[in-house]
């Protein structure tokens, strides 16, 4: 069974930081890419930023590009999401996702296993 938990998210001012972190249970956490999703009230959820499952590409929405930064740490089973220069409209629930096969051929990928989601509220 995959369970991914998500944490890190809080209240932060515009301009300001966080860092997102999504715990990944399973042995083979190594062989998946990992990305990151977020839903605004009354939006639909949309992709954040993706990476595979070597670290050695990423793939980011244009909307957070140059501000957010996708890692991960695969001795920790672990993947972050640093957010920087945060502004209103990153607001929402933001769900770590796992790719559903291992070492898949489509990157980013399309089927996920998700968490439970963390919330981020920026305020003005």
């Amino acid at each position: 069974q995959v369970q991914l938990v998500e944490s890190g998210g809080g209240l932060v001012h515009a301009g300001g930081s966080l860092r997102l972190s999504c715990a990944a249970s399973g042995r083979t956490f190594t062989s998946f890419a990992i990305a990151w999703f977020r839903q605004a009230p009354g939006k639909e959820r949309e992709f954040v930023a993706a990476i595979s499952w070597s670290g050695a590409s990423t793939h980011y929405a244009d909307s957070v590009k140059g501000r957010f930064t996708i890692s991960r740490d695969n001795a920790k089973n672990t993947v972050y999401l640093q957010m920087n220069i945060l502004k209103t409209e990153d607001t929402g629930l933001y769900y770590c996702a796992r790719e559903k096969t291992a070492y898949g051929s489509e990157f980013p990928p399309v089927n996920f296993y998700w968490g439970q989601g963390t919330q981020v509220t920026v305020s003005s």
